[in-house]
């Protein structure tokens, strides 16, 4: 093949294949291999996209992954990834996800490619949550690896990932993870764990905001804010008007099912008493849901703080702004565990478990930067068409559909 018609935006590989720069084949051709010499009959690099393309296929265990592609053999020969009508053995994959692949290393590369995808013009707001993989714990053991993430629900992108070591918890790695993203103009969204002073001051301090939930881990801030509240509250149910400083908004919405009234309410009041650095309001959230199935009913309430001020804020902003901290759970822990079976793929050896994480971090980023709603749906049209599947691993393209 004569490579000098090259457009300026393409490389080849050792095999011939032409991918464009910046595309997630780009960055495998990255990733440092550790094997040694003798023996090696795949590139990493090349293995690295028949793993991908096998998961975007609908295949989640190496063994299913090694199917997968056997079973196209045939196809990736002419679309000319392979150059043999030859696969990789299940082991050959599983030793690339125990020893080969350094997680820190990967992680640091995918968090550029993600970062790189990053959509302009959006209102960058951050959700800090963290997971255990739940895959991983061996035998007789409680606590497997677990990793805390900052993902982004609106793009569906994990911007920065690490593990939490087991002699440590989410509050040690969450400044770390910080750094590796650019706080200004984003707001963090954090669950109580991560209400801490010295997190929100470091927030502020590289030009973002935070909002967070507070419970009894800080006891004192818990206590007024709930205090604060629940004053308004016996007010209203006497019939009697909301404090001047105080104001409340609620909204209903309906579907699958079940009514959902979520009610806020704000106040500065608390701006002075409370030693929080950059506080500017706090807030009560208040969830009830009524299931029309078995008339059933559930309600929740949450205090919270934030560095957004009453302008930068409204009540109803707020209420959004913290309904988007819990796409994290639906946007990516449910779509991992639920459609990518991560809890139930059993990966004990070496650092696999955290490198399948990572790769399905990969998988929601590209189905969602592309169009793509429903993870499951998706992975069965890969699965149907494997080009499709390498026109997104080859291609720097964020738009598919």
């Amino acid at each position: 093949m004569d490579y000098t018609n090259l457009e300026p935006n393409q490389d080849v590989d050792e095999n011939g294949l032409v991918y464009e720069v910046g595309s997630l084949y780009a960055y495998f051709q990255c990733v440092k291999d550790t094997r040694k010499p003798k023996g090696k009959l795949y590139p990493l690099a090349l293995l690295l996209m028949l793993m991908m393309m096998a998961k975007l296929g609908g295949e989640d265990k190496p063994s299913g992954m090694a199917d997968w592609i056997t079973h196209r053999i045939e196809q990736l020969f002419e679309m000319k990834i392979l150059n043999k009508k030859r696969a990789p053995s299940h082991m050959t994959y599983r030793r690339v996800l125990a020893e080969t692949v350094e997680p820190e290393e990967f992680e640091r590369l995918i968090q550029e490619f993600h970062q790189r995808r990053l959509k302009d013009g959006l209102e960058m707001v951050f959700s800090m949550d963290g997971k255990t993989v739940r895959g991983t714990i061996p035998n007789g053991e409680l606590r497997g690896t677990h990793l805390l993430s900052i993902y982004v629900p609106e793009q569906g992108l994990v911007l920065a990932e690490a593990e939490v070591d087991r002699k440590e918890n989410e509050i040690v790695v969450a400044p770390k993870i910080l750094k590796q993203v650019n706080l200004q103009g984003a707001i963090v969204l954090g669950d109580a764990m991560h209400a801490q002073r010295d997190t929100s001051v470091q927030i502020v301090g590289d030009g973002g905001e935070y909002i967070w939930t507070i419970k009894g881990n800080q006891p004192r801030t818990h206590w007024a804010i709930e205090k604060l509240f629940v004053h308004e509250v016996c007010n209203l149910r006497q019939g009697a008007p909301l404090s001047k400083h105080c104001q409340m908004v609620s909204q209903v919405n309906k579907g699958h099912g079940r009514i959902e009234k979520r009610t806020i309410m704000v106040s500065a009041e608390l701006n002075d008493y409370l030693d929080w650095p950059h506080l500017s309001q706090v807030f009560r959230i208040e969830r009830t849901i009524w299931y029309e199935k078995h008339k059933g009913r559930t309600r929740q309430v949450i205090y919270g703080l934030t560095s957004l001020t009453p302008i930068e804020a409204s009540p109803e902003r707020l209420l959004a702004l913290v309904r988007q901290y819990w796409g994290i759970e639906s946007g990516l822990h449910y779509r991992r565990d639920v459609t990518l079976h991560e809890d139930a793929t059993r990966l004990t050896v070496g650092k696999a478990g955290h490198i399948m994480a990572i790769f399905n971090n990969i998988v929601i980023g590209l189905a969602l930067q592309h169009g793509f709603r429903n993870l499951a749906k998706a992975r069965r049209l890969f699965n149907a068409q494997p080009s499709q599947a390498l026109n997104l691993i080859l291609s720097n393209e964020t738009s598919f559909l």
